[in-house]
Formats: C-alpha cells, structure tokens, sequence
C-alpha cells in the first residue's frame, strides 16, 4: 500500500467510509460501535482459474496482496497463477504482466515471468512494485508493462545494492512518498531505494516480539505492511499474532494484541488476532486487517479493535458482515467507501461497503 494512494480519500467525508471512529472524533469508542456492512462478490469464482473477464466470469489462483490507484482501479498479486492482474471499477479483469509460467523473466506484458508474487505497490509515478516470495525479488512494472529486477536474488538476507542483495521469503511492501519501498521479510522489515539499494530497517532476524528501535526490535513472521500519512508503518507479525507499529525514525512498539491467539475485540494487548495476514489503512487512521481465522478487523490510531466482517468459520457467503464468511482473506485494499478483500482460499475479490 503506498502512502499517497490515501490521499484520493480527501474529498470523502469519514461517514462514508466504513464508520470506525464515532463522529470521526479524536478518541474512538470502537469496541461497542456495532458496524453495519454488507459483503459481496466482486470478481472471481470458487474454482481456480487464469480467465479474463468480467466479474463471476473471471478467475484467480490464490489471490494474494493488490493496491487500489487513484481511478479506482485495482492491480493484483495473483499468486497461484505467477500473474499480476488488473480489475477495473467495473470488475472487468485483464492480466497486466505475467505469462503464466513461474521465473523471473523480464520483459513486457505477458513475456515477462513471476515467482509466487505475494504483494504490490503503486508509487507516485504510476510504478507498480512486486514482491515475490518463492523468487526472493522485487519486481519493477512501468504503467507501459516493463519489468525489470529492482532487487534480490543474492545469498539469504544480504543488505546490498540490485541482485547482490538477498532476501528470506518477502510477503509483504509498502512505498513511502519520497519512493523508498518497505518490505516484510520474516524476522526482518527491509528498506528499498528506487535505486535497489537494500538494507535493513527493523528487525533483528531472530523470532522474538520485543519492541525497541531499528535491529534491537524482533518480529516473529511479518506478512502485511502499509504506511499511513505520517510516514509510519504498521505491520502484520502474525508469528505474534500482532500488529505492529514502526516510526519514520525506526521505532518499533505493539499496538494491539496481547500475543494470545484468538478473536477478542479491545484496546491494545485486550485485544487477540489469530495470524494476521493482510493490511490496508484508509486517510482516517484505520486500518482494516484480515485475520486467519477468517475475520476482517479494523484497528485505530489508539489501538481499538473491531469486527468487521467475517464468521470466524471459513466459507463463502455474501451478506451483511456478520454473517459473511470468508476462507483467509490475505489481501486488503481501500477504495471509495469500500474495502476490497482478496478472499485467497476461495479464489475471489470481495468487497465491503457501508449500508
């Protein structure tokens, strides 16, 4: 998720997004706010597939992280299919780059290759960015389709510059407003240049939760990232069953989950995630979080969580957001007054909207 992509909400009064802040006041009283969404499909069918098309008629393989751009459209990591995709407003799904063959190709459109695309950005300047789990690389796709290799491919977790640096198995990436890419890679959070140069921004590489500032922090698995206007990040340590804050300057610190597993809505460490996966954040300072268990959440700037939508039971069901049930909803992105989910398991785009 990148950091200027809020600002298309500037113009969109905080009712008609997903009401999460009472009056959009300064202090929430989300844990007795009761959320009134209803869940639907947009695009995709339970049967996995590579099908261009328009809603139902299209198909995904394990959809994975996206990132919505300022005209509505959504570009997604579609990671059983080595594809990334393009869904416009409409639900009209084409396929952006990728042959559909696993590698690390470069090259244009449909000629270039992906090795089991996790997660994507979008920077200023229309740049999609591709994380790669399986191909331990960050992947560069112009708005003309161009890929090329920004980073990775070097021995395990190597800080360095282009293909001498290395990543573990990075799932997720964000892009600040000066084009810096952050990317979650297990133990660690990982600083890319727009000129491939890689280091390490938090993390000790050892499993662990403790807080502090740069590598004297430690994650236990991080999977999602997104940064918010103020330039900080919040990150999924789902080993921790946590979501995690970091500052501009590296300063990492808990803002909700006690570390338990579980579903419990509360304040900060009253609260309980099971393996949280996917993050998006909305120009209000929340952030929607989708849960293993099967639960999309939303999570404020004070550390109040909420219910969103979901069972706990995994299934496939539209409706409104209590009833609706989803199968690891991995992947999460804002758009006006709704949040677009990657329901992985069931090979479809859902979408939230305010009643």
């Amino acid at each position: 998720m990148k950091k200027n992509e809020l600002a298309i909400f500037k113009a969109v009064p905080c009712l008609m997004l997903l009401l999460i802040i009472s009056g959009c006041s300064k202090k929430s009283n989300v844990t007795s706010q009761t959320l009134s969404v209803v869940v639907s499909t947009f695009a995709g069918s339970i049967n996995p597939g590579n099908a261009d098309g328009t809603g139902t008629a299209a198909s995904f393989n394990h959809p994975a992280g996206m990132i919505t751009d300022a005209a509505g459209n959504i570009y997604l990591a579609d990671a059983g299919n080595n594809l990334i995709r393009k869904i416009t407003s409409a639900g009209v799904v084409t396929t952006f780059a990728g042959s559909g063959e696993q590698g690390d190709t470069d090259g244009t459109g449909t000629d270039a290759s992906f090795n089991n695309p996790q997660d994507v950005t979008l920077d200023g300047s229309g740049n999609l960015y591709v994380v790669e789990t399986t191909g331990k690389v960050i992947r560069k796709i112009t708005s003309a389709g161009i890929v090329t290799t920004l980073a990775g491919g070097g021995a395990g977790g190597a800080d360095g510059t282009g293909t001498a640096a290395g990543f573990t198995a990075p799932t997720g990436i964000a892009v600040d407003g000066n084009g810096n890419l952050f990317v979650a890679d297990v133990y660690k959070i990982r600083k890319v240049t727009s000129a491939g140069v890689v280091t390490t921004f938090a993390g000790s590489g050892v499993s662990g939760s403790a807080n502090g500032t740069g590598t004297a922090a430690s994650f236990s698995q991080v999977k999602g990232i997104v940064i918010d206007l103020s330039g900080s990040l919040y990150v999924t340590d789902s080993g921790n069953n946590m979501i995690r804050k970091i500052t501009s300057d590296g300063v990492v610190s808990t803002l909700a989950g006690s570390g338990a597993e579980g579903s419990t809505n509360g304040t900060g460490n009253t609260a309980t995630f099971t393996a949280p996966v996917g993050l998006t954040a909305d120009n209000q300072g929340v952030i929607y979080e989708g849960d293993s268990a099967h639960f999309i959440r939303a999570v404020d700037a004070y550390g109040n969580v909420s219910a969103v939508a979901g069972t706990g039971f995994s299934g496939l069901a539209d409706g409104e957001g209590s009833k609706a049930s989803f199968s690891v909803p991995y992947g999460l992105a804002v758009g006006v007054g709704k949040v677009y989910v990657a329901d992985t398991f069931n090979n479809m785009i859902r979408v939230i909207t305010a009643q």
